[in-house]
């Protein structure tokens, strides 16, 4: 009797098993790593603005050196509202660096500052946050009207800011508003929403 021997070459083919679980773990990665990056892009790219406050203006809401992130989307689909903090570039000009302000007057009020008080349509503005008395009116010593476009903004270091009272600055365009601070992520100590 003889044997034959059944090592060697095979050259017949062999159905593989699909092994479905590691399938579905790969798809459930592939899924997740999709949509981590998708989110990633839609926070860069709406809201991953981050600037620094430059000088003392807005103190002691925001302080220099502070790192702040950028809502660009808000004011796609909204305008600025009184008491925002809004990052813009004065007349539009990219090679400035960011203003970080809070509006004061929205377009068609109007503006005035006498004996060291805001005043927004006649009546004493409403701040959010403690502030001096103004001692250099600037351009608000007279009416201000704002047109249809333009916001008055101010530093919340009154003394110390230069802002819409100034020729300079001026009000501000929604153009040239890139969009609202709304989180402090330096220095940690004070890591939060302004």
């Amino acid at each position: 009797m003889s044997r034959r021997r059944k090592s060697g070459l095979n050259f017949g083919k062999q159905k593989r098993k699909i092994n479905v679980a590691v399938v579905k773990e790969v798809f459930t990665w592939a899924i997740e790593i999709l949509l981590a990056v998708l989110l990633a892009f839609t926070f860069v790219y709406f809201v991953g603005l981050r600037t620094s406050v430059v000088g003392q203006s807005m103190a002691s809401t925001l302080n220099g050196g502070d790192e702040i992130l950028v809502n660009r989307f808000i004011y796609k689909v909204t305008d600025p509202d009184y008491n925002d903090i809004i990052v813009f570039l004065p007349n539009g000009n990219e090679k400035s660096h960011y203003y970080v302000k809070r509006v004061i007057a929205v377009p068609g009020d109007t503006v005035q500052i006498q004996n060291g008080v805001v005043y927004v349509n006649g009546e004493a503005f409403e701040e959010e946050v403690e502030v001096s008395s103004i001692e250099d009116a600037g351009l608000a010593s007279e009416e201000i009207t704002l047109g249809a476009d333009e916001y008055f903004v101010l530093g919340d270091n009154r003394n110390n800011s230069e802002d819409s009272r100034y020729a300079n600055i001026g009000n501000i365009k929604k153009e040239y508003i890139i969009g609202k601070a709304w989180f402090r992520v330096a220095p940690f100590s004070d890591f939060g929403f302004i």
